[in-house]
């Protein structure tokens, strides 16, 4: 058993707390009696994980086992999580390879041919070969790349099929190849509870048609939270559409998750308590600290980005996504939930260098303010850390940059629509068409590595619910002009950024802080 997680009251005994602010990381001293919201301790990963994946494929939840679904003559799609998690990427072996080939194996056994391998990108940027490398593996990827190992491609209109309308009027359409198998077998990272479920399969195979209904203003307005899926409008559509897909294809899910170990021992400092460190964790920091502000831009991205987490595997269950999601659910809450009692006036979050959509790339300010309101603010269950009306306090400098390549939607996104609103219901009504059926961005999300055209919009729809909650939005060590730009405002310091919170929650205000890494999922009750 780990330890459980628990709220730091915080006093003069308190030392500095260490919060991401983008690429670098600070030591920041809150105001005594602010809380501080630390998850629990790193659970046990399994010791033999191949042995754990036979048994989940050998014993699945409300299905027959893998074995006895694969005939001869059959058709076959195996289906994973993209690049997009887990953050930071998983050092290899990556889980999802290690049972990518225990699938094949047995589909070998059973006499099955006609594999393919798809990975679940939906709107997303393609992976390169590397990255799918990294992934399934040297052994799958020189034996199924590149014709039988490949991404999704939701603008392929010759490889979607449209499966017929939810009760809600939702239309469902998945990648074909998917839905013509015999037999679909997913397999999934859950890093958090937003992931996995009916979310898998109605999201990573999805068209731009399918997506909308639920990536736009209203139903992310109504969701309380992403990770809560009782209380998400997102999910109820999600899980209408998986009744849909459901009643044409047979779908094996494997869900797996994680522990906390996200960083390699040499950044231990990150996951231990700032109380509990040594001399390594001491020097560690300062080393990382005055290593990433001496560094160019290019080469610090470059290093941030070739940290690969030392994860273990907290749980593997196959079977039906309604008789696995809610054993991975748990596995998740038994990692990352704290229980907190009652909201603050202000929460205080440090935003990360990485999030789902800059994995090798950059995190341009809409992916920062999308990181900060549309994830870290909805790290929670039953209600926000911060009251309605409160204020939420972000660290991160807004740099603006952005990847040619991997964001060129973004970039028109943020000189052409912000200039003109920040509103996300007019955004959605004035230029999401525009922007999600012009023809070069559907190129160069066919062709290249290009996020859809859409992208941006449903980045910033991701944080309509805290835009709407949230009295008012404090970058610390932002770009004025940016943040300005984006409807926030900017501070130079935590401490300037509290006494601007004073105008909107008075001079003695409840403050709590989200700690992380590692991820930390508030219970506030």
């Amino acid at each position: 058993m780990s330890a459980p997680g628990f709220v730091l009251d915080v006093d003069e005994r308190t030392p500095p707390l260490v919060l991401f602010e983008g690429e670098g990381i600070r030591a920041e001293r809150l105001p005594a009696g602010s809380r501080v919201i630390y998850p629990p301790a790193s659970l046990p990963g399994i010791r033999d994980l191949d042995t754990a994946i036979r048994e989940a494929l050998l014993h699945p939840h409300g299905i027959e086992p893998l074995p006895e679904l694969l005939k001869p003559g059959m058709r076959l799609t195996v289906v994973f999580d993209d690049v997009s998690l887990p953050l930071p990427s998983m050092r290899r072996p990556d889980v999802r390879g290690r049972i990518i080939e225990h699938v094949l194996e047995i589909a070998a056994r059973r006499g099955v041919e006609d594999i393919e391998i798809v990975a679940a990108n939906a709107l997303h940027r393609r992976m390169t070969a590397a990255e799918l490398r990294h992934v399934v593996g040297d052994r799958v990827f020189r034996g199924y790349f590149p014709h039988r190992l490949r991404n999704h491609d939701a603008e392929d209109r010759d490889n979607l099929l449209h499966l017929g309308m939810t009760g809600a009027g939702e239309d469902v359409e998945i990648n074909r190849r998917a839905a013509e198998s015999d037999l679909l077998v997913y397999v999934n990272v859950n890093l958090i509870a937003l992931n996995g479920g009916a979310k898998s399969v109605s999201v990573g195979l999805a068209s731009y048609r399918s997506l909308r209904h639920h990536h736009n203003t209203h139903t992310l307005r109504h969701s309380r939270s992403f990770n809560d899926p009782p209380n998400s409008a997102l999910h109820h559509s999600f899980d209408r559409m998986l009744d849909v897909i459901g009643g044409r294809l047979k779908i094996f899910t494997v869900e797996t998750t994680v522990n906390g170990d996200s960083f390699p021992p040499s950044m231990g400092f990150l996951t231990t308590h700032e109380w509990e460190w040594g001399i390594a964790d001491r020097i560690g920091f300062l080393g990382v600290r005055h290593g990433n502000r001496a560094l160019p831009p290019r080469l610090r991205r470059r290093l941030l980005n070739s940290i690969k987490a030392p994860y273990g595997v907290t749980g593997v269950t196959a079977g039906t996504p309604s008789a696995v999601h809610p054993i991975t659910l748990a596995n998740v809450h038994r990692q990352q939930v704290t229980a907190v009692q009652g909201q603050a006036d202000i929460g205080v979050f440090g935003v990360p260098y990485v999030g789902p959509y800059n994995v090798n790339s950059i995190m341009n300010p809409v992916l920062a303010m999308c990181m900060a309101l549309g994830y870290l603010f909805n790290f929670y269950l039953n209600r926000p850390i911060v009251r309605r009306g409160g204020v939420g306090i972000f660290i991160h400098p807004l740099t603006p940059d952005f990847h040619p390549v991997h964001h060129p939607s973004y970039i028109d996104f943020y000189d052409e629509v912000l200039t003109e609103t920040t509103d996300p219901a007019r955004m959605e009504a004035v230029f999401e068409k525009r922007f999600a059926e012009d023809p070069w961005y559907i190129h160069l999300y066919r062709t290249g590595h290009a996020f859809h055209g859409v992208h941006p919009f449903y980045m910033w729809y991701w944080g309509a619910h805290a835009m709407q909650h949230l009295g008012d939005v404090v970058f610390v060590g932002a770009d004025p002009k940016v943040a300005a730009r984006m409807g926030f405002r900017a501070a130079a310091t935590l401490s300037d950024a509290l006494e601007m919170a004073s105008h909107t929650v008075g001079t003695s205000p409840s403050i709590t802080c989200l700690h992380t890494p590692p991820i930390t999922m508030a219970d506030v009750r």
